[in-house]
């Protein structure tokens, strides 16, 4: 098996033959098998190796597509025409797809390989990836803890090689907290700049798809090909899409903010001094670093928690056993179906956000909280318009601890959600956010720094994490 270090790299060792791209696909296939225990993957298309003969023939003719020969497997949250669409659910545990997502079909009009659909936590909720009807993710730099979540098996498929990149989502967190737990890439772009069409909805005024990879040029190249405005999606943006690989390269200088309530007490220690290191690197290389404020911070989490379980207790209405999924037989009448198709479809994580959605959004509450959270988001989003204001990037942990052990906040839903206590503005804010490995801590876990940049500036980004 020829290493090599991005898809560039890969792309000439096949156009020049000294790389079978079947003989690829088949080395990720068996590597998937020989490493079934991580359970990164729900469904695994064995059929993908027919593709790759006709991609390869593709390549050597000069007409493959930006992507051609690039293995990604899509996180099971994301529709493929004719394969399985669960949500790691068991709601929707036979469901086909009868289309394809827009970001997935873009991939595939690039001559990717699609090798498979990854576990996740159910309906993407979770940040452990503990909530999945077929099993948690353990993760590859230590097997009794979790990959984070709730992409979690998209980053361990990249993270263990058993792919070459993959896709994910992330509505508060979901590619750059387990992109940090493995050790890896994971960009969320702005809001509106990839397509949601096709891709389940959980908080749809959140939901983002993003790549992950084990190198930035991947990143970029992913990230490329799938932003644009789609017609399917009206909340798609119409900014042109940038050349992100030819620009990658730019030497530049930044204006870095650091904001003092990213660094508080409950960091832990070890993150705090590798990022102080990257920070002092960053200094001694021309970038300025500034002290900033994001005072509404404090707020990030409840209102967070507030707003997608309101949209998630509307958007998973539409699973009632009457439509398609999981239905109740032993159901006497229209009302006994509907409450025991759900009741025995949905796992416990995500019952608890539909009640905590339905909740906040009934008579009488509605304006104490979701009422009064929408104007809190509106705060939220007025920090970083005023930080960008001085700022190119802000620079955060990613996690406040480095992965924890399968099963040790499973009890406490409330300390899970503070893991995505850095990560849960950007998506408030509606900006880009992309987590960069820098190390690994005293017991050989991955430790992962964020950086986020204004609207639709995901090419600071990419061009900081090059240079880092």
């Amino acid at each position: 098996m020829h290493k090599y270090k991005n898809h560039s790299e890969k792309l000439e060792l096949i156009r020049t033959g000294k790389l079978s791209l079947s003989e690829n696909v088949e080395y990720f296939l068996k590597r998937i098998e020989s490493e079934r225990q991580l359970n990164a993957f729900n469904f695994v298309f064995t059929d993908c190796i027919n593709d790759a003969g006709l991609i390869e023939k593709k390549i050597k003719e000069g007409t493959a597509g930006r992507l051609a020969g690039m293995v990604i497997a899509i996180k099971d949250v994301l529709a493929i025409k004719e394969k399985p669409l669960t949500c790691s659910s068991n709601i929707l545990k036979t469901f086909e797809s009868i289309y394809t997502a827009t970001a997935v079909q873009k991939l595939i009009d690039e001559d990717a390989v699609i090798i498979g659909k990854t576990n996740c936590d159910e309906f993407a909720m979770g940040s452990s990836n503990e909530n999945s009807v077929f099993g948690p993710v353990l993760n590859p730099h230590d097997n009794l803890r979790v990959p984070g979540g709730s992409s979690g098996g998209s980053a361990v498929a990249v993270a263990a090689n058993l792919c070459d990149a993959s896709l994910g989502t992330d509505t508060g967190g979901s590619i750059r907290q387990p992109a940090a737990f493995c050790g890896i890439f994971g960009l969320k772009p702005t809001y509106g700049r990839v397509s949601r069409y096709g891709l389940t909805a959980y908080g749809s005024s959140f939901d983002t798809i993003g790549p992950f990879a084990r190198n930035i040029d991947d990143l970029a190249l992913l990230i490329e090909v799938i932003s644009g405005l789609d017609e399917k999606d009206s909340t798609s943006s119409n900014q042109p899409v940038i050349d992100y690989t030819s620009s990658l390269k730019q030497k530049r200088n930044f204006k870095i903010g650091l904001p003092k309530e990213y660094f508080a007490e409950g960091l832990d220690r070890e993150i705090r001094d590798a990022i102080e290191e990257q920070i002092e690197r960053l200094k001694s290389s021309g970038n300025e670093i500034i002290d900033i404020s994001l005072p509404h911070t404090e707020y990030s989490i409840p209102t967070y928690y507030i707003l997608t379980t309101a949209e998630a207790s509307s958007n998973l209405a539409r699973y009632d056993g009457a439509h398609y999924g999981f239905r109740e037989k032993q159901s006497n009448n229209l009302n006994d179906m509907y409450r025991l198709s759900r009741s025995k479809g949905f796992g416990s994580e995500v019952k608890r956000r539909i009640m905590l959605g339905t909740y906040v959004l009934s008579a009488g509450y509605y304006d104490a909280y979701y009422r009064k959270a929408q104007k809190v988001r509106r705060l939220l989003k007025q920090d970083f318009d005023n930080a960008f204001k001085m700022v190119d990037l802000i620079l955060t942990p990613t996690t406040p601890t480095t992965a924890f052990k399968i099963g040790e906040k499973s009890t406490d839903p409330l300390e899970m959600y503070l893991m995505d206590i850095y990560t849960t503005s950007a998506n408030l804010a509606g900006i880009p956010g992309i987590n960069i490995p820098i190390g690994k801590n005293s017991e050989g876990l991955p430790i992962g720094m964020q950086a986020m940049s204004k609207e639709f500036d995901e090419l600071s980004l990419l061009q900081f994490s090059s240079q880092l």
